[in-house]
């Protein structure tokens, strides 16, 4: 069998690498737009957690002594 000429076999090998370079860049992006929909979705959860304090009088200050366990 007979060798490929080195400048045929680099290229051959720059195009595997980047035919792993595609994949990897593709994956990445799959991964970066789930963490997008994440971030949205806990931004939500966040704010419905802020209005919901605020509705039930949450951001009034408190006496932390008065809300000690009952085993005290």
């Amino acid at each position: 069998m007979e060798r490929p000429h080195p400048l045929e076999q680099r290229v051959t090998d720059l195009e595997v690498k980047a035919g792993f370079t595609e994949d990897l860049l593709d994956h990445l992006n799959e991964v970066v737009a789930r963490q997008q929909q994440q971030i949205e979705l806990l931004m939500r959860e966040i704010l419905q957690l802020r209005q919901q304090n605020t509705e039930t009088g949450g951001g009034l200050l408190r006496n932390l002594r008065e809300e000690l366990p009952p085993h005290y």
